[in-house]
Parts: structure tokens; C-alpha cells; sequence
């Protein structure tokens, strides 16, 4: 039986690196897009996939609440992954020899305090894992890549400077997904995802919330989409503390489903450590 776990991007990808904190005994296996992350568990190619849902500084990933209610999988975990970046070349060259680095688009205004001090310029990549790949096959003695220390492990690159990005704060949300459910109580601290679509009538989204409010349940995440192409018809996803179980939860999810006419839970797992 398989035991990979699948994510998007390259091997040494934060996406990786997510796989590594909630899996280590699970063999990694890269895809190329998001879909075929799915694709590859419900192929059975993998048995779980890791998706990033949101990042402290840059908010939710695009399409990824479109894809999981449609996926037909269930989140079973959450994994916060602090990004670390840091600056690799290949063996034997100097920090001061690097005139010009590549990364994914988003690492570059991370570290832009750091490449000015050193006079570094920097170059938009596809994937900065698959960056650090291409310059472990070949490149100028003056380029570097940006990445994780992961990245650099798997390729044989040197890491030259560590943690250069200008906030200690970006951390980016993973769900970790099964095919199958896991409803039950494994922590303290639970979370609940669902999504919903309330029903037309007025003040609906108010009175369902409303729920929530009365019963002290605390939500952490609210954000509404699109569904169908339609501007009419719009979908919630949710975060909640708490288990289904619990009595204030249980009556919460009843008053939703009053005002809703779709609802789905997406999943019941504990919440990461780091959420707090």
C-alpha cells in the first residue's frame, strides 16, 4: 500500500516542508498543480495531499476554497509553517560573490532589506524549490537562489545566510487532506470547517451567524466566494473552535442549517499548536 503524501511544487517546496512537520514517516511526492494533488490521492497515487489554504501576510491562496469543498477529500489536520528563507548558492562560493538570486515571486519583498545591504538583485522564478534545483545543475558563480533550508539540503546547495527575511511573522496555514473522514475527538483544542450558502431571505447571513454569537462559539474565518459563475450565488467557508459533539457547537450548526440550503463540514481536526 502507499504511503506518500502529495503537494504542490518541487521537492524542498514549503509545501514539502508542511509534509515533513505533519508526516516525517511519509515519502513526499511533488505535483504540479493543485489539482493534481488531489488527482493523485483520489488516483491513489498518494494517500493524503497537502494544500496551503492562507498566509499571514499575503491572505487566503487563490482557488484553493474553490477546489476543497469540489475535492471530495477531508481535512484531517491543520500545519503552520513558519517561512524561513534563506539564501543558497553551490559549493564553495562566498556570500560576497553573489550578485543576483532567484525565488518565487512572493519570497523576493520578504528579504528586500537583506539583498539591498548586499547590493543582490533579484530574479522572479517559477517555484523557488524548482530554482534551487536548476542552479544545483549548473549556474553562475555569482547567483544564488532564495528558499528553504530544505531545498538546499535535498539539492546539495550551500546556505550562505539563514532567517534573512525582513518579518518574523510569515507563516503559511496547511490542511492536510484524507479521503476519508476523521471525526473523532484527538485534542483538547478542535477545529471545524464547513462551508455554506444561506438561503434568499432577507438578513439570512445575520440570523445565521447569529447562532454562533448566542452560543459562544468562536469563529475564526469567514470568507465568502463566487460559486457557478454566478454574482447571486455566493459561498461561505468557516473556521470554528470546537467539535461537532459539543453542545454548543451541535446548536450552533443547527440554527445554520436553518437559514442555509447547502451546508458541508469539510472536516474535524485538531487545531495546530501554533495557532496559538
Amino acid at each position: 500500500m502507499t504511503n506518500r503524501i502529495a503537494f504542490q511544487g518541487d521537492l524542498g517546496a514549503y509545501s514539502h516542508e508542511a509534509c515533513v512537520a505533519a508526516r516525517p514517516d511519509m515519502e513526499a511526492l511533488p505535483c504540479r498543480t493543485f489539482e493534481d494533488v488531489i488527482d493523485a490521492v483520489k488516483s491513489g497515487r498518494a494517500v493524503m495531499a497537502m494544500l496551503p489554504v492562507e498566509n499571514s501576510t499575503y491572505g487566503r491562496v487563490a482557488d484553493i476554497h474553490r477546489l476543497l469543498p469540489e475535492s471530495g477529500l477531508h481535512i484531517v489536520d491543520e500545519v503552520f509553517v513558519r517561512v524561513r528563507i534563506c539564501l543558497m548558492a553551490r559549493p564553495g562560493i562566498n556570500l560576497s560573490d553573489i550578485r543576483k538570486v532567484r525565488a518565487h515571486l512572493v519570497l523576493i519583498p520578504q528579504a528586500r532589506a537583506f539583498l539591498e545591504k548586499h547590493g543582490i538583485t533579484a530574479e522572479a522564478a517559477a517555484d523557488s524549490a524548482g530554482a534551487a534545483a536548476e542552479l544545483a545543475r549548473g549556474g553562475a558563480a555569482h547567483e544564488g537562489v532564495l528558499a528553504s533550508e530544505l531545498a538546499a539540503n535535498i539539492h546539495g546547495l550551500e546556505v550562505l545566510a539563514r532567517d534573512i527575511e525582513d518579518h518574523g511573522h510569515n507563516t503559511t496555514r496547511f490542511l492536510l487532506m484524507a479521503p476519508q473522514a476523521d471525526l473523532s475527538r484527538r485534542s483538547d483544542h478542535m477545529m471545524t470547517t464547513f462551508v455554506f450558502q444561506v438561503r434568499n431571505i432577507p438578513a439570512a447571513l445575520y440570523k445565521a451567524m447569529g447562532g454562533f454569537a448566542t452560543n459562544g462559539v468562536n469563529m475564526t474565518k469567514l470568507e465568502s466566494y463566487m460559486v457557478g459563475g454566478s454574482f447571486t450565488a455566493t459561498q461561505f467557508y468557516a473556521d470554528i473552535e470546537g467539535h461537532p459533539d459539543d453542545e454548543n457547537v451541535r446548536l450552533a450548526l443547527e440554527e445554520l442549517r436553518y437559514f442555509t440550503n447547502v451546508l458541508s463540514i469539510l472536516g474535524v481536526y485538531p487545531a495546530d499548536p501554533k495557532r496559538f
